[in-house]
Parts: C-alpha cells; sequence; structure tokens
C-alpha cells in the first residue's frame, strides 16, 4: 500500500528522501493546540481541504471526449447492457466489465468508479478495496486538485463499506487514513484511525512510519523519535525509519546521533550515488 507523504521538505535531506524512498521530510517547527498529544498536534498543523471537488459526470464527458471511436462504441455497448438490467444484482458483473473496458483505454478515474460501483452492489470487501487503492494512487497522480478531492472522497467511500464488512482489517484502515490525510485535508480523522491501530498494536510498523512523519510535520521531534525508534527495534534495517531517525535528531540538535544512523542508512542502502548524496548532505549540517 502506498503511503503518500506530502510533509514540507528542507531541500537536501527532501532531494534525497524523494530520490530513494519517494517520500518528504521535516518542515519549520508548528505549535500544537493547547492539551492536544503530539499526534494531534499534527492535526492543528494541517488545514482543511476547502478544495470543491469534481463531479463524476464532469469527469466521465471530459474523458468520453478522449476516447477514439471504437472505443466509444464498447462504452455504449456496455452500458446499453445496464440500462436494460432491471435487477440490481445483475448489474454487478456488468459494472466490472464496463470498468474493464474504460482501464483498457487508459481512463482509470472513470474506471475506479464502476469497479467501485460493483463492489458496493456484491458487498466484496476484495473488490472494494480494490477500487479504493486504485482511487488511492490516483489521487497521488492527478494534476488536478479537484479531481484529487474527488478521487479522495471516492477512495474514502471505498475503505469506509469494506471495514463495515471487516472492521479488524489494519490495511485498509491504514489507507483509509491516508486518504484522509492525503486528499481530504481532513487530518484529524486519518490520526486518529491511526493512533487506534496503534493502541491495539502497539508494534504495528506502517501506523508508526505514518504517525511518526505526522509527528515531524508538527515539530514534535521526541514523539517522531519514539514512534521510529519502535520501528527500528522491529525492523532494525528499515531504511525509511532510520533516514527519518537521524532527521529527527538532526532536527534536535544532536547532529552526532543523526550522523551516526545516516551512516548506517548509507550501509544498508549500500548505492554509490545515494552514499555520495548523503555525504554531501551531512557536510552541509555538520
Amino acid at each position: 500500500m502506498r503511503s503518500a507523504h506530502y510533509i514540507t521538505l528542507t531541500a537536501a535531506a527532501g532531494l534525497l528522501a524523494l530520490l530513494y524512498w519517494g517520500m518528504n521530510t521535516v518542515p519549520p517547527k508548528k505549535e500544537s493546540a493547547p492539551g492536544a498529544s503530539p499526534e494531534q498536534g499534527a492535526m492543528t498543523a494541517a488545514p482543511h481541504n476547502t478544495i470543491q471537488a469534481a463531479s463524476f459526470d464532469s469527469i466521465y464527458t471530459a474523458v468520453r471526449q478522449q476516447l477514439p471511436a471504437h472505443a466509444k462504441g464498447e462504452v455504449d455497448s456496455v452500458e446499453k447492457i445496464i440500462g436494460a438490467i432491471q435487477d440490481s444484482a445483475r448489474m454487478a458483473p456488468v459494472f466490472t466489465d464496463l470498468a474493464k473496458v474504460w482501464q483498457e483505454h487508459k481512463q482509470l478515474p472513470v474506471a475506479a468508479y464502476y469497479y467501485a460501483k460493483a463492489g458496493k452492489l456484491e458487498n466484496s470487501e476484495k473488490k472494494l478495496n480494490f477500487a479504493g487503492q486504485l482511487f488511492l494512487d490516483l489521487m497521488h497522480e492527478t494534476n488536478s486538485a479537484s479531481v484529487q478531492a474527488w478521487e479522495a472522497q471516492q477512495a474514502i467511500e471505498c475503505f469506509k463499506r469494506s471495514l463495515e464488512l471487516n472492521p479488524a482489517n489494519d490495511t485498509t484502515k491504514m489507507a483509509l487514513a491516508a486518504s484522509y490525510i492525503e486528499g481530504a485535508g481532513e487530518t484529524m480523522q486519518g490520526v486518529q484511525l491511526l493512533l487506534g491501530i496503534t493502541r491495539e498494536k502497539p508494534d504495528n510498523v506502517p501506523a508508526n512510519l505514518m504517525l511518526g512523519r505526522l509527528s515531524m510535520q508538527s515539530g514534535q521531534f521526541d514523539k517522531a523519535i519514539q514512534r521510529f525508534e519502535t520501528v527500528v527495534k522491529l525492523e532494525p534495517k528499515n531504511t525509511e525509519a532510520l533516514y527519518f531517525l537521524a532527521e529527527a535528531y538532526k532536527s534536535k540538535g544532536d547532529k552526532n546521533k543523526a550522523i551516526e544512523l545516516f551512516e548506517r542508512v548509507k550501509t544498508i542502502v549500500n548505492k554509490p550515488e545515494f552514499s555520495r548524496d548523503i555525504d554531501q548532505y551531512i557536510n552541509s549540517f555538520k
């Protein structure tokens, strides 16, 4: 599962993290709300998303215009079948067929929408998660803020429906948290899900990683260190945790500890280009 990491970066650290892990690092410190926990401090740091989401109809109309004539014919043929079906239960496999047509022609937002409709009609956890993950991936790739907001809404709806079928699925909870935080701007909702996971399973690695990054975002470096240390104890070669742990110590002013951890990351990654970039980064703050 992807977790997008939309945390403001410092120039050198951000370049390294983005280059090797596809992630960002540390922003300027932001104050927490009075009485808030460290993770809840991250909630107050991220503004609620006020962007108006696109509508499915507008997306459908726009992408349909891009289809070649033969593809429009394929879509029309399947839509005609759906229009003739009276029993909604029989529509699910046809919606799947329609989704595959759109996917074949590389119009993934519309494909994901119809995969989701099929999953909802069938009450299929697997299909809802598939559609939700497709929306989540698309959310990270789109250049349109309004389409991204729509994709986030759709992902949230899919994952919430999936959790109604299987409330214990932590992977789905993580995906829902990412949808709230990274797409909908509803950081509080996402953080509460993550905290719920770690309360029940303190050793959950993905949840601790995401909470650690959120603590970094809000300048809660001590809490970030606790989260990343938890991960490193469980997975001593987890380069993501080690890298961000080094960043947290650097942000606290403990340069020696940060350098020690960056050197560990170099050894594990064991790539000359990466080692060279890390050395340059270390030299920038020695």
